[in-house]
């Protein structure tokens, strides 16, 4: 279930890590603390010392990506050369430390995570002339700026590298697919910007943008709540979805005080069509549904 709890515009000068915090804490506070989400994750952007001070105040568990800076670069020199690193899936390898870096009130648990590479490492060079930033040439694959401690020769393994940081007390093992996770839930951002028009309007006046992000972002939760009650084994995608469950003409009867709605159904899916909503109608029928999906048993209230 993909639900917008909150949606606040701001303007493109402001930045997202420092101009969001307010609403995250609104809404993570409002929450008691076991409703609260067992992770707030984001990336190298939010891995700062304001953001991981406030949320330890709550207790609320995290996991940020940190930026490669010169310290979190010795900490994978450290690790690099040693052996026992944890497999924690798709190719990539884990490690655990501690680290304090400069501005942080206190040592933090940290991952060092690694993948062999197969292509070439990212090497940065610097543009000649006055005023010119420092370009990147890639080889192969795009990976990441070369270690310099790192003897690059045929017979040396070359990785990529990622540092999280976190407090959560999941075990090393799991770290790798929990932050892979964090992927599939900017699909739901993707979704609202290229199917629902998150991108689509913008006018000089803020407070009317602002209301236009509100209410896309309800009437997606509207249909957010359909489709899994349609579907409750997988959330649909709007892309395939919407013209599957719209393509129909509806025809409102009254009679002897009830009303009956009459779905024609246009879709060449029919017998599919037929059979998501019917589910919908077993949903909204009873108080309290429950639906039969291979080994779990999903239960949808009014």
């Amino acid at each position: 279930m993909r639900l917008v709890l909150g949606a606040e515009l701001q303007n493109g000068k402001s930045n997202s890590a420092k101009h969001s915090l307010p609403g995250l804490m609104a809404i993570l506070e409002r929450l008691l603390p076991h409703q609260r989400p067992k992770l707030v994750r984001a990336d190298c952007a939010f891995g700062n010392e304001t953001l991981m001070k406030e949320l330890e105040e709550i207790d609320q568990p995290y996991l940020f990506k940190l930026k490669q800076s010169v310290n979190v670069k010795k900490l994978v020199q450290k690790h690099w050369g040693r052996d026992a690193w944890c497999n924690v899936g798709q190719g990539w390898q884990a490690r655990e430390d501690q680290l304090q870096l400069m501005g942080w009130s206190q040592s933090r648990r940290v991952i060092v995570l690694r993948r062999q590479i197969k292509g070439e490492l990212l090497v940065e060079t610097k543009s000649r002339g006055r005023g010119k930033k420092s370009q990147l040439h890639t080889g192969n694959k795009v990976t990441q700026h070369c270690l310099a401690f790192i003897d690059h020769n045929e017979t040396v393994k070359l990785y990529e590298y990622a540092v999280l940081v976190t407090n959560s007390h999941y075990n090393t093992a799991a770290m790798g697919q929990l932050y892979r996770d964090r992927a599939d839930c900017e699909n739901g951002f993707d979704e609202l910007k290229n199917q629902w028009g998150w991108g689509g309007f913008c006018t000089q006046d803020i407070e009317r943008c602002n209301l236009t992000a509100q209410t896309v972002a309800l009437v997606y939760n509207w249909w957010s709540w359909y489709c899994r009650l349609a579907h409750p084994k997988a959330r649909l995608e709007a892309i395939s979805s919407r013209p599957l469950l719209l393509a129909a003409v509806g025809k409102l009867t009254q009679h002897a005080g009830q009303k009956k709605l009459l779905l024609t159904m246009t879709h060449a899916a029919t017998s599919h069509v037929k059979g998501l909503v019917a589910n919908v109608q077993a949903g909204l029928k009873n108080k309290a549904t429950y639906f039969v999906g291979g080994p779990e048993i999903y239960r949808f209230e009014n």
